[in-house]
């Protein structure tokens, strides 16, 4: 009896061909899911566009700009993506998406404009009432299968995720070699670029709504947080005076560039019972954050928090929030002075001097006005005759041009060379 081993060219064969055949599986499996999702997303969009952009553009229900804040360019969207079926149920996915994607812009459009189509939307939906009932009319079509425009709207922007996760598959179960390739691996980074627009958009629209919150909170109108920052956190610590009074509860709001203490109104008040008044903002410019105790496991910590004005002690009962407050604050700070440490460099003798030697020694600061005037009278005159300016010395006048004479400095001499400057 006798035993024949089989090649090991021939095991390595069966194996890169099962490789390959499990690739070609996933593929197929992948791109019959795109195109099935495909046919439905474009049933969609035609719903949306044929029973509400165009109805409405013939009846005029609503304005012109009211119905491109709502619907943007969900025609174009729609019609770019009816091409990109065609090439999809022929097979040609990488063709298909290389024209998709210069049409992306469209995407873009859709994409920045869908918080205000939103809002748009729901004011209409309070004050117009032709189009209240319109809307309630036209969804309760059977084509909508009890769908609402409130659905419907976002779906571009879900469908960028989709899209995305669709070509990394495709191009990971595509061989290099396949002339698709290419084409699928340049439409998975530019669809990737939209999709990190969605959530650059949507981080700023949540944190803009958390600014709103927040100055609501706050009492009056001289605390502003409505501006150009982040907002991180926000909670209760006891601030510890440096004298050894009782420890205050204080409400404190961490931005990326602030740190604002405030304290509950009276609840007694008939309004502002739930509101806070702003006491302080501390920039995080030039802040420095300390853990005085609370490095253990230990029942709560304290904070010594450095301004250039003033100093904070705050302390808390509970390990994990002091934790996460020490956390926050050093990786806000950090963040700040990253972005604000600027450095310049300057070579002076690269540059051109502005004036000549003679005149740099003779430079004279001026203050304006209608001494000005007479210093330069002065001048003049001295110009022309230097000994008659100089016997005349008698009246205001003359006195006044001596005084401004005496002002005059010589400016002083810059360092050759290069240095840096750190703001």
């Amino acid at each position: 009896m006798s035993f024949s081993p089989a090649p090991s060219a021939s095991v390595g064969c069966s194996s890169v061909q099962e490789q390959r055949d499990r690739w070609g599986r996933k593929w197929s499996r992948t791109a019959r899911e795109l195109v099935q999702t495909e046919q439905r997303y474009c049933e969609k969009l035609e719903l949306v566009t044929t029973y509400f952009v165009e109805i409405l553009k013939a009846k005029g229900t609503l304005r012109q700009d009211i119905r491109e804040s709502i619907f943007s360019s969900i025609k174009s969207i729609h019609s770019v993506n009816q091409s990109l079926l065609v090439h999809l149920e022929n097979g040609y996915f990488g063709r298909g998406f290389e024209q998709f994607c210069p049409q992306l812009h469209h995407y873009n459009a859709y994409v920045d404009n869908i918080h205000n189509a939103s809002k748009v939307l729901g004011v209409q939906m309070k004050k117009n009432k032709a189009f209240r009932r319109f809307k309630r009319l036209q969804e309760a079509r059977p084509e909508f299968h009890n769908c609402k425009l409130e659905e419907l709207l976002p779906l571009p922007i879900e469908r960028i995720q989709q899209y995305k996760h669709f070509l990394q598959d495709l191009t990971e179960n595509t061989t290099p070699d396949n002339p698709e390739f290419q084409q699928l691996s340049r439409a998975v980074r530019v669809v990737s670029e939209v999709s990190q627009r969605i959530q650059d958009n949507a981080r700023s629209h949540e944190n803009h709504l958390q600014l709103r919150r927040v100055q609501k909170l706050l009492k009056g109108r001289k605390t502003k947080v409505l501006a150009p920052g982040w907002y991180i956190r926000e909670g209760w610590l006891k601030t510890v005076p440096p004298k050894g009074a009782e420890a205050k509860p204080k409400m404190f709001f961490l931005f990326s560039d602030v740190l604002l203490q405030a304290k509950r109104c009276s609840p007694l008040h008939p309004t502002n019972g739930d509101k806070f008044i702003g006491q302080h903002a501390y920039p995080l410019k030039d802040c420095t954050v300390d853990k005085v105790f609370g490095h253990t496991k230990s029942q709560g910590g304290l904070l010594s928090v450095t301004f250039p004005q003033a100093k904070l002690l705050l302390m808390s009962c509970d390990q994990e929030d002091i934790n996460d407050w020490h956390q926050s604050l050093t990786s806000a700070i950090c963040k700040l002075q990253s972005k604000s440490t600027v450095v310049h460099k300057r070579d002076e003798l690269c540059r051109r001097p502005l004036h000549s030697a003679s005149e740099s020694t003779a430079t004279t600061y001026i203050t304006p006005g209608r001494k000005r005037n007479m210093v330069n009278g002065e001048s003049s005159e001295r110009a022309q005759s230097p000994s008659s300016s100089s016997s005349s010395s008698s009246g205001p006048a003359e006195s006044k041009r001596m005084k401004l004479s005496d002002v005059a400095v010589e400016s002083p001499p810059e360092p050759a060379g290069s240095s840096c400057v750190i703001l």
